[in-house]
């Protein structure tokens, strides 16, 4: 049986399309998907992803930890700085990708996708052995808000009062819980810490390409915040289907799509965060052999020239006519007009410009490999 965020009643309240996703009973849009994702583009919108998992390393040993299971490296991080990376099998497949935020001295938040949470929990307890640490699942502790959007920053101070401005890029901070006694704003916590006693996590991330604000804190915290976004009518409710769509065109990965157990972030294109000069971490050795031999497959991403869509697991063929991979994500991009997808392909066939089709049902759609990357990001930084 799917879980309810805390928001749950507020989405059905609001008339959403509701969905399993990730073992969770989840808003698929409101309205529809296009206006969601325009409203993120041009103005503001907010995510309910409270289904979002966190778990809490601390103790002595928790940045050697952190280390040993994380690919991007974390040592000797400044306090409120935020890492992306992944966990990895031993053979390079990836357990998740995930953030990694830096809250204190031997002390670390980590993000991971909802689908996974049951796994990846099970997967870190199961290499805790040597290290000198507590690991905190915190899931059904947390509520979490995703604003995004050019406005983003704007909102997330004048309606909620939590000031966001000096926050850089992949930086988080603990504020107070003040608003939860009324009007008040927030005001930093110091120093930074995070828990649930009295205070939230705010972080500049985003999943969208653009501008936004992740809020973290306790069910009715989430819950205050939510319905003052959606009063002030400056902030457009919007479900996982635009998050997928705004995601895809600005070529983040999905797990389970661009990322699994048999696709390796060398595969995926994503080595930039597998840091292979760190003394050691798990997966360290395949990548390395990955790097210095090549992969049979990377992903790619492919524009057809025309208007059909592209699916997941759709062949892709060459000029011949043969199978050479697989659609992991298509849509037709909402930003830039043109049907495109992110494929895994076989190597020969991953350099730019080369020729190669789709198979939508019974047609071939021709097209060409091109940078994954179909719309630009705009992040503030």
């Amino acid at each position: 049986m799917e879980k309810q965020t805390c928001l749950y009643d507020r989405h059905v309240a609001l008339g959403a399309l509701m969905s399993p996703f990730g073992g969770f009973i989840m808003p698929i849009q409101y309205t529809n998907i296009t206006d969601e994702h325009n409203a993120v583009r041009q103005h503001c919108g907010v995510f309910d992803v409270s289904h979002m998992g966190e778990v809490r390393i601390t103790g002595p040993d928790a940045e050697r930890y952190v280390q040993h299971i994380f690919t991007n490296d974390v040592a000797g991080a400044p306090i409120g700085q935020i890492y992306y990376g992944m966990m990895l099998y031993p053979n390079g497949g990836t357990v998740d990708d995930l953030l990694v935020y830096k809250m204190g001295e031997n002390d670390f938040f980590l993000v991971i996708n909802a689908a996974n949470i049951d796994k990846d929990v099970a997967w870190m307890k199961g290499h805790t052995e040597g290290f000198d640490i507590k690991l905190d699942h915190q899931s059904d502790q947390y509520g979490q808000l995703a604003v995004q959007g050019p406005e983003a920053e704007a909102v997330v101070e004048e309606v909620l009062g939590i000031p966001c401005s000096e926050l850089k890029f992949y930086t988080a901070k603990t504020l107070s819980n003040s608003p939860l006694k009324g009007e008040d704003s927030c005001k930093e916590a110091s120093p930074l810490r995070g828990g649930l006693e009295g205070s939230v996590i705010v972080s500049r991330t985003g999943y969208t390409g653009e501008d936004g604000f992740e809020i973290y804190g306790s069910h009715e915290f989430t819950q205050k915040c939510w319905d003052k976004l959606i009063e002030s009518g400056r902030c457009k409710p919007c479900g996982l289907g635009c998050r997928d769509t705004l995601r895809f065109e600005v070529g983040l990965p999905l797990y389970g799509d661009e990322l699994s157990a048999d696709i390796s972030p060398v595969m995926a294109g994503l080595s930039m965060f597998c840091k292979l000069d760190k003394p050691e971490f798990i997966g360290k050795e395949a990548l390395v052999e990955q790097k210095a031999n090549g992969v049979a497959q990377k992903l790619v991403g492919i524009e057809l020239a025309d208007k059909a869509i592209p699916r997941h697991g759709y062949p892709v063929l060459n000029m011949e006519g043969e199978q050479v991979g697989e659609v992991t994500t298509g849509y037709h991009c909402l930003s830039v007009d043109k049907s495109v997808c992110m494929a895994l392909v076989k190597s020969e066939y991953a350099k730019l410009d080369t020729p190669l089709s789709v198979q939508i049902r019974k047609k071939v759609f021709e097209g060409k490999v091109v940078k994954k990357k179909f719309y630009d990001k705009h992040y503030k930084k």
